[in-house]
């Protein structure tokens, strides 16, 4: 039976259906505004996985048929997903995760497919107000429902769900997700905003869900409030507990405040083998044994969580000995490359990542086939987190959810200090390395790219610094964390990372472990994280403040020019063939806007003035009165006709070529001989007309 509940979110209208569509599933709902319609459905197995983590996937599919499309490529349909559909199955992936019951290990799968798209509304908002919903109104266990909106703000208004229009003139593109009780999770990107106007659109994103909130509240009731499948978290054996704690809980104690992440490592994984060793390698029963070894692995990490946190909120100290405030050493290096265009070490703590910039033309910009058509980026940030960087083994080729979304988040940091076009025409390609790893390496991506942009002598509008604030919350008990720890990531409540200038942020991110974080907690930790951004800058601008004063020798120099786009036709030629001859001969890469900007690139300075000379001569306009160096290309009784300029030929009549009486034009003139002539005329038509005798008078 098909059921329906329609709200309202900044002037637009949400329906979210269910009973029509994918009946089979757990849970399935159709979400439409307008034009925009996503199907998301939930299914979770009824078997436990053994798994010691929650195996939830979130699948994004974009239907190109949405749009009235056809796919690109040979195949002709829907390949790998885009790095959009990436980045969006993370937005909804991200606040319905804390949102499911601790300990439940049922696989678990969500599906949003694009069914018809206009532009006009941000689809990953509805998807991620159907996945809440379809697992609200069936039977999976979650603690929803949730709901995100997309908050934008034009000439200081706020905007919920803005269209494309509105985000084009916008400062802020930000989507929080949250519940009732507040935020779960941010996603975004500003225009240099203060902490206080961040905040101020975020509790006004808050508002904005509680009419989809209240919308899903409304449809489960109709649809009858089918019961939760009863779970019940798995329980360790009290006296295994017990004893495994007595065994190795002080030396998990001494090993968590050993500050080397790696010695720390190794210290809790002696006592974990102590403990294995006392209590569960001899165990004759296989199934007995896999359980117990299954908990000890549980009861260590309980340990590890209940230390770590205590030793913050008792003791005000972090596993690496610092305060809450404190950030960790820092170290940077510039031009440590010799052939990279711009390089940039950054060093952390135990986070080290190696930044380099590379300069190209319009060719190496990037063409995405999306959607909504084909757009181009001329700023490419591609981050790379190999296994050595956590002194691990592991598997390489290809990237996974998690380089996307932490590249994202550090391109759009930076991208607001890129120089417009028309002051720097080239395209930019950072890659962030990762070289160690603990705590924040998208931060140090973004730190590292700006350091590798000073060197490479990109004129960007500012340096941006990022860090990653934490939370340990314990009931009434709050310590907000400046520069995490990758433990204190996985140990505590949050992560918010947050990237910005002196002057203001570009970007932000936040992940919610607990149900929420009130808007007191989230003002505390964007003023903290405001002081440790300036203290990153600083130690940044310490080694490089400012752009050097030119490009390095090996990235190519683009020059342009502009010119009447009536001639853009002419410097092509037919066929391309006298752009083709204009490269072939200076060697250069020579680039045409329609609107008559010629963008001429070369690692040699004189073939890219030989290149400007030899257009500037195709699109000369013959001036009156003024003399040329021309060429006879062809003879009549009348006269002659000369090639004064590239695509430009006069009338040189018989009676303007000498100051004698001639009979025949080849008593003085013959084909390819080159001659000075004056312009005398240039009619309606643009016939040029010429004299040789001016020329000649001149001369006496």
């Amino acid at each position: 039976m098909k059921t329906t509940v329609t709200t309202s979110v900044g002037g637009k209208q949400i329906t979210i259906e269910t009973g029509r569509m994918a009946k089979q599933a757990d849970g399935s709902v159709l979400v439409s505004s307008g034009s925009n319609l996503v199907l998301v459905t939930a299914v979770s197995s009824r078997k436990e996985s053994t798994l010691d983590f929650f195996p939830l996937t979130v699948e994004y599919q974009e239907k190109f048929y949405a749009t009235g499309k056809i796919p690109g490529g040979y195949f002709k349909r829907e390949g790998k997903p885009t790095t959009e559909a990436v980045l969006n199955a993370r937005l909804i992936d991200r606040p319905i995760r804390p949102s499911f019951p601790e300990g439940y290990r049922y696989e678990t799968q969500v599906v949003a497919t694009t069914l018809s798209a206009d532009g006009l509304f941000p689809i990953e908002v509805l998807a991620s107000i159907g996945a809440s919903a379809a697992l609200h109104i069936s039977d999976i266990p979650f603690n929803g429902p949730t709901a995100a909106v997309q908050i934008g703000r034009v000439e200081g208004q706020l905007i919920a769900n803005p269209t494309p229009l509105q985000l084009d003139k916008s400062d802020m593109n930000i989507i929080v997700a949250g519940t009732r009780n507040g935020l779960l999770m941010v996603e975004g990107e500003t225009k240099f905003v203060t902490e206080a106007d961040a905040l101020a659109a975020l509790k006004f994103g808050h508002q904005a869900l509680i009419p989809l909130l209240n919308a899903q509240d409304e449809l489960r009731e109709k649809t009858g409030s089918k019961p939760k499948r009863e779970f019940k978290p798995p329980q360790i054996d009290a006296v295994f507990r017990s004893q495994v704690e007595g065994l190795i809980k002080a030396k998990v104690v001494a090993a968590m405040n050993i500050r080397e992440k790696m010695e720390r490592y190794s210290a809790v994984d002696k006592a974990k083998k102590e403990a294995d060793a006392a209590f569960v390698a001899t165990i004759a029963d296989d199934k007995v044994k896999a359980l117990r070894s299954k908990d000890l692995s549980n009861i260590v990490e309980d340990l590890k969580y209940q230390i770590a946190r205590s030793m913050i909120l008792d003791k005000a100290i972090r596993i690496d000995g610092r305060d809450v405030k404190t950030i960790r050493p820092i170290s940077c290096e510039v031009g440590i490359l010799p052939r990279a265009h711009g390089s940039g070490l950054f060093t952390r703590g135990e986070t080290q990542v190696l930044g380099t910039a590379t300069l190209g033309t319009g060719d190496d910009e990037q063409m995405v086939d999306n959607l909504l058509g084909v757009i181009t980026k001329s700023f490419l940030l591609h981050y790379n987190f190999p296994p050595f960087c956590v002194g691990e083994v592991g598997r390489f080729g290809g990237q996974g959810r998690r380089e996307i979304g932490h590249g994202n988040l550090a391109e759009r940091a930076i991208k607001a200090v890129i120089p417009e076009k028309e002051k720097f025409p080239y395209t930019i390609r950072l890659v962030a390395d990762v070289l160690e790893s603990n705590g924040s390496s998208s931060m140090g991506t973004v730190c590292s790219g700006i350091l590798a942009m000073l060197d490479a002598g990109i004129p960007i509008k500012g340096n941006v610094a990022g860090i990653a604030m934490g939370l340990i919350k314990e009931g009434d008990r709050v310590a907000v964390l400046s520069d995490i720890l990758g433990d204190e990531d996985h140990l505590g409540d949050m992560d918010f990372k947050v990237a910005g200038t002196a002057t203001g942020i570009t970007a932000l991110q936040m992940d919610i472990k607990i149900d929420s974080v009130n808007f007191q907690i989230m003002e505390t930790a964007l003023n903290q994280a405001h002081a440790g951004r300036l203290h990153i800058l600083g130690e940044m601008e310490k080694v490089m403040r400012a752009p050097r004063g030119e490009i390095s020798e090996y990235a190519p120099r683009i020059e342009s020019i502009k010119i009447n786009p009536d001639k853009i036709r002419e410097v092509i030629g037919a066929g391309g063939k006298v752009i083709r001859e204009l490269t072939a001969a200076t060697g250069t890469k020579i680039e045409i806007e329609d609107d008559g900007t010629i963008h001429i690139a070369s690692s040699d300075p004189e073939a890219t003035k030989k290149a400007i000379r030899m257009i500037n001569d195709i699109v000369a306009e013959a001036e009156v009165g003024k003399t040329y160096r021309g060429k006879v290309v062809k003879i009549a009784e009348y006269g002659a006709f000369v090639e004064i300029l590239p695509n430009a030929q006069g009338l040189l009549h018989i009676s303007e070529i000498s100051n004698e009486r001639l009979r025949a034009v080849t008593d003085v003139l013959k084909e390819g001989q080159e001659i000075d002539v004056k312009v005398l005329d240039i009619d309606r038509s643009g016939r040029i007309k010429l004299s040789r005798k001016a020329v000649l008078t001149t001369e006496h």
